[in-house]
Formats: C-alpha cells, structure tokens, sequence
C-alpha cells in the first residue's frame, strides 16, 4: 500500500535498545518506509545498556539511520547541549516535513530542535515522564519540562487513555491536544507462534506437567517481580507443579536469584536471561498463565501479546493497564503491589483450566486488530496529516 501523500519525517528517541517504546519506534518508521514510501530519517543516541539493541535491525530497514553520540538517557548538561545542537544541525540537514519524538531526554530535545528550526513535532508518550517512584523534585522537574516542551508540540500520540489523563491532570496540555494509538506490534507470531509451547518447554528443561507462569521484563527497579517472588511461597504450596519463567535481563537478577535460592525455591524458577523480540511469542505459547507487576508503566505490550498467545493475564491496575485487562473476562486486575491477591488469581487460574481457555480467546477476540503496527502506523500518519492541514 503505497499513500497518495508522501512525507518527509525524522523520528528522534533516546536510545534504540530491546523495548516496547523502542520497537513501537522502529515498526513505526519501517511500515512508513515500506508501506507509505515515506522518506524517513531515524535519529537516535548509542544502544548503551545491558537490555540489547535493536540498531543492526534499523540499519537493515533501509531507510537513513543516523547515531548522535551526545544523546544518552542520563541528564548531563554539557553532553545535553552538544547533543541539542547535533539535532539541530541532522534536521536543518534535510528538513522534514514533520518531527516525531520518543521518550523522555528525547522528547524534550528533539522538541527544542524542531522548535528552532519551526518545524511541527509530534510527540509520542509512551510512559509518562514524571511517575510513581520518583523523587518528588524529580518529578516537579520533569513536569516543568514536559509543560515547557508542550508549547512546542503540535500534538501528542498517547499509547493509552491513561497516559493522557496522566498528563492533563499535571497541566502539561489539554485533552483535545492528544489522540490515543496503541502500541501495536506484529500480531501474527502471537497467533501462530514459529515454534510450538511443548518444544519450548522442553528446550528450557521445563516438564510438560508444570503450571508455568510467566513474566516478561527488565530485571529491573520498578518492575515489580520483587512481588512475584514474595507471592511464591504461598502460590507453590498451593500449586506444587508452579514454575515462574521470568523472560529478560538486568542488573537485579543476581539479586532474585539470591533471594529464590534463600526461599528454598529454585526449582520453581527458570530465567531465560535476554532474548531477542522475536522469541517473545514462542515464550509465551510455553506459559499457561502471565503476571505483570510492574509499578508503573504507560500500556505494558506483553499484556496484549500474552493474550493474543491466549493466555490470562494478571496485572496490577498501572497506566493503561485496566484498557486491555477486563477482571472476569481476560485477566484478574489488582491493586499495585498486591501480594496475597496475586497469589490468589495465580492460584485461581491454576485451578481452572477453561477458565484460562476463555480469558484468552476473549483477549483474543477482542485486541487482535487494535494491536496490529499496521492500525498503529495508519493512526499515526492520520495526526501528522491533521497537524500538516492545520498549518497549512
């Protein structure tokens, strides 16, 4: 499908590693590039950090990929400023019809770079800024920043309703200054993995018997499997076939594995360490059930893909979460940092097989066509429109 209406847009993120905004980024800008014929250019900082990159992938899509090493995620004025002025002189470079921004240090950089050169950015949040957790001058501050860049944002793309109340309750922008597109992906792996869950299973050591939960995340603060392994006890003395599968890396595993092996449980748990995204499907497939804890998040894409893989999903009621997770009809939604009713919905579904057979079909049923990157990419290219007709 090629548009009648070509464009020229830069997209800008922080860094390209393994992780739902980041492939949000690249499906976006592939689909524009094959689909739409779009010339489109991918700005982005060095891949830095043990999550994995997606770079090599950029590189192959065949559209321009361009590196400013300046941009990393941590604040550091000097390294900001160099880096401010680099996107300003790539965009000058080649003029885009329009600026599309990720994450939060690119955000409110690529926001000021298009801003000098008056260009309309379109900023897209896939996590709030400012959130739970934050030290509270950390979050003043990013909600000063994120006001101060809305004046310079033509329109913001939330990944969830949440996310956009989110934001017009700190006063950053009002309502009709923001459209809703999910974060969609390719959906077909999920319906049809490559491989099947038993073959998986056993490539992991993974008994067919085994009531197998999974979670897919960084091993990471904020997270949430810190409340995974406080449910264990009780969820194994209950379910003794239980296995948690806990999918990906990060600076807190040697932490939980510690912790695990104190507990008395290791037999229970199973880490893959990192994976590539392409292997999340079929990882999934090997799970009956999947538990997302984390405490904050903007729309946590294992939810829908867990229940396109039709599996139930148990999530603590976080950003979008409660828009994919419908208590009694797809998954169990909880209270964040719940630990006993945790236990009790894993238990629940554990139990009850086609109770777990018909959250998934439902999920199935009823996200499969909102989370296609096709739907998403369309939505998005429809705002830039708006925003190119509103100018003129």
């Amino acid at each position: 499908m090629i548009a009648a209406l070509r464009m020229n847009v830069a997209h800008i993120i922080t860094r390209l590693i393994v992780g739902g905004a980041q492939e949000n980024t690249l499906l976006t800008v592939e689909d524009q590039h094959r689909d739409f014929g779009d010339r489109v250019t991918l700005i982005t900082g060095p891949p830095a950090g043990p999550e994995g990159s997606l770079l090599e992938r950029a590189h192959a899509g065949g559209f321009d990929v361009r590196v400013v090493p300046s941009l990393g995620r941590s604040i550091h004025p000097v390294r900001d400023v160099s880096a401010l002025r680099a996107l300003v002189s790539e965009l000058r470079d080649f003029h885009p019809d329009i600026v599309h921004t990720h994450s939060s240090k690119a955000g409110i950089l690529g926001r000021a770079a298009a801003a000098r050169l008056k260009l309309p950015a379109v900023h897209t949040v896939h996590g709030a800024a400012f959130h739970y957790g934050q030290h509270p001058l950390a979050y003043r501050a990013y909600v000063a920043a994120e006001r101060w860049a809305a004046r310079r944002t033509a329109h913001f793309i939330s990944v969830c309703d949440d996310m956009t109340r989110e934001y017009v309750r700190a006063g950053v922008a009002p309502e009709d200054r923001f459209t809703t597109v999910y974060s969609g992906f390719d959906v077909e792996p999920y319906l049809d993995p490559p491989r099947p869950g038993a073959e998986v299973r056993a490539e992991l050591g993974i008994a067919p018997d085994r009531f197998v939960i999974g979670k897919v995340a960084r091993l990471f603060h904020l997270k949430g499997h810190e409340f995974v392994l406080a449910a264990a006890r009780r969820i194994v003395d209950a379910v003794p076939h239980a296995l948690f599968l806990f999918v990906g890396d990060g600076v807190l595993r040697a932490k939980y594995e510690q912790q695990i092996a104190e507990m008395g449980l290791s037999d229970h748990f199973v880490f893959t360490g990192l994976v590539r995204p392409e292997r999340i499907p079929e990882l999934l497939h090997a799970t009956d059930a999947v538990v997302h804890t984390s405490q904050w998040e903007g729309l946590a894409r294992v939810l829908p893909q867990a229940l396109l893989a039709g599996r139930p999903v148990v999530a603590y009621d976080v950003g979008g979460a409660r828009e994919v997770v419908v208590p009694g009809e797809t998954g169990f939604l909880l209270p964040r940092d719940a630990v006993a009713p945790l236990a009790d919905a894993v238990i629940a579904l554990a139990s009850d097989p086609e109770l777990r057979r018909r959250m998934g079909e439902t999920g199935r049923a009823r996200f499969t066509d909102q989370f296609r990157h096709q739907t998403m990419t369309r939505r998005i290219r429809e705002v830039y429109q708006a925003v190119l007709a509103q100018r003129g």
